[in-house]
């Protein structure tokens, strides 16, 4: 066995879609930062392990940019036959790529060694690797879901459903207790062209009646996942995890069992593809930060000055009972705003100076995190998070007291949308000509905000004068409105058709840069993916020109935002 040790600005516990969003912020915007993951694999909920596709805000245009999309539309391109090896090794790479990013996977947290109300660091444990790492940082942000630091460092946490009384909420219990919403292994099921029997194991439990399965949606399998294969939600959802999946498994066989062979569910020709053997987790610890986000902030839009990141799932509230709930549907959903703002308080530990946290352990309480825990809501918390570490550490400032504006229109710059606040173009921008004012407005959603052209139509802007460009800014349409979930996580029809980059994204285009004198620079991309493109160029010139030449399937060529800095 041996020890390495470590001296970083930024240390990620926690590789799920928060934690990685979070991981690869931080570095892009320039502070070295080590990622710890205790699995092989990165994406948590959303990996090869577990098989959920990512569920985010409900409602037109108000799907989830910046990381998050640039990681699903890499997917489409790369994975249009939705492989789930080839999706591990896309959310990979991403970490990768990064050069200010370390990426330690099979690396489990054992312990912290405090400075006072710091974590002055880490150990953690590479068991493949017979490895210790020690990992000193300035900030540690916790993205693990179930809070590993919070025991290790003392800091506040809770844990179940709040009382009713505690904020004037109305979804909560009266008296509050320890339950949880539970944890699910799902299953694939893939249809054939030919009779496929099952013979369930010796241990499944048995369900020979509709009734035995009531109020579980098993006839819709074809448009719903297995959900509701639930229990945990009465035990621990940390320490009774393995507990968890042995009682799922029994249950989950038994399930497949009753559809192919009880009662006529017509799936005689389709067979059991997959089954999780790990448990996807919907809640367990939850920090306490510098503010408790509530069921009240979810109704009332979450307006907060140091808005950050937003919801616009449903309060999908699961009960504790799970599978074995009796009464009814297996969940309920309260209404909850298309979006709601999510501050950066939230992610700021109460009592422990420099830990951090993003995800489902955010600080909120039982009822609103029943919206917030989705992940690609949790992916915008990553990336909010990795934004303002860096913006701390770079200019030398206490997290609570960065500049809120300045990490807005950070992320902004990112393509993170932030409700109720709009992003400035650059100057240089602004006090030009342009031939088409839309690519400048600042609006990078709904159909409004669209430039629609031909081929070789162009977009230019000009100046009086010979002017410095830097850096050139796109937004491209990746069809915000799009049914086509990252991932399949149920069912593989026969001949399943591959689901390619949404056609709306332009793929080929040039830019040129223009001088007085006629002498021209020029930039061509054959095989763009992306919705937003920056191109770092050293140009003098007068004019600067978008050529769009190709889509990826549609007629018109579309173009929310063209800018020179």
């Amino acid at each position: 066995m041996r020890t390495l040790n470590y001296e970083t600005e930024l240390c990620v516990v926690g590789g799920g879609l928060s934690g990685l969003c979070c991981a690869i912020a931080a570095s892009r915007h320039g502070i070295k930062t080590i990622l710890v993951h205790d699995r092989a694999v990165l994406g948590g909920n959303a990996s090869s392990e577990i098989r959920m596709h990512i569920c985010g805000a409900k409602g037109q245009n108000n799907r989830e940019t910046g990381i998050i999309e640039e990681i699903v539309l890499e997917n489409f391109y790369r994975n249009p036959e939705q492989n789930y090896s080839i999706w591990d090794t896309v959310l990979y790479e991403k970490a990768m790529a990064e050069e200010n990013l370390t990426l330690l996977l099979n690396t489990s947290c054992l312990d912290a060694t405090m400075n006072n109300e710091k974590i002055k660091s880490i150990k953690a444990w590479q068991s493949n690797a017979e490895t210790f790492h020690i990992i000193k940082a300035k900030y540690f942000a916790d993205c693990s879901g179930d809070s590993i630091l919070a025991p290790l460092s003392n800091a506040e946490y809770r844990y179940g459903r709040e009382a009713k009384s505690e904020f004037s909420e109305t979804i909560p219990p009266v008296v509050s207790d320890k339950k949880t919403m539970g944890m699910s292994c799902l299953m694939q099921i893939r249809e054939t062209d030919h009779k496929v029997e099952f013979i369930p194991p010796e241990w499944a439990y048995k369900y020979e009646t509709e009734e035995m399965l009531k109020y579980k949606p098993h006839e819709l399998i074809m448009e719903d996942n297995f959900w509701w294969l639930e229990v945990g939600g009465e035990w621990d959802c940390i320490h009774d995890t393995d507990r968890c999946r042995d009682e799922l498994l029994k249950i989950a066989f038994g399930v497949w069992d009753h559809i192919k062979n009880y009662g006529n569910h017509g799936m005689d020709n389709h067979e059991l593809e997959w089954i999780g053997m790990l448990p996807g987790k919907r809640e367990s610890r939850r920090y306490v930060g510098e503010y408790t986000v509530t069921e009240n902030d979810v109704k009332n839009e979450g307006r907060f000055n140091d808005i950050v990141a937003y919801g616009g799932w449903p309060m999908d509230d699961h009960f504790p009972g799970g599978f074995y709930y009796q009464e009814g549907y297996p969940t309920i959903f309260h209404p909850a705003p298309c979006l709601w703002g999510l501050p950066l308080r939230c992610m700021i530990s109460k009592n422990i100076q420099n830990l951090v946290f993003a995800g489902r352990n955010i600080s909120i309480t039982h009822a609103a995190l029943s919206s917030s825990r989705v992940m690609a809501t949790c992916s915008l918390l990553g990336q909010a998070l990795g934004t303002a570490v860096a913006q701390a550490v770079i200019s030398n400032t206490d997290i609570r007291k960065i500049d809120i504006k300045t990490l807005q229109n950070t992320l902004m710059n990112d393509d993170c949308f932030i409700p109720g606040h709009e992003r400035e173009v650059s100057e240089l921008s602004k006090n030009a000509n342009c031939s088409a004012e839309i690519v400048r407005n600042g609006q990078y959603r709904k159909e409004e905000n669209l430039w629609i052209g031909s081929k070789y139509d162009t977009v230019t802007y000009t100046f009086d004068s010979e002017v410095k460009v830097s850096k050139i800014r796109l937004v491209f349409d990746s069809d915000l409105n799009r049914e086509t979930h990252n991932m399949l996580s149920n069912y593989y029809i026969r001949n399943e058709q591959p689901k390619p980059l949404p056609k709306t994204l332009i793929k080929e285009y040039k830019v040129v840069g223009e001088k007085e004198n006629g002498e021209t620079f020029e930039i061509e991309v054959l095989n763009n993916r992306k919705r937003l493109v920056y191109h770092n160029v050293d140009w003098s010139v007068k004019k600067v020109t978008f050529v769009p030449i190709k889509t990826h399937g549609t007629p018109d060529f579309r173009l929310f935002g063209f800018e020179v800095e």
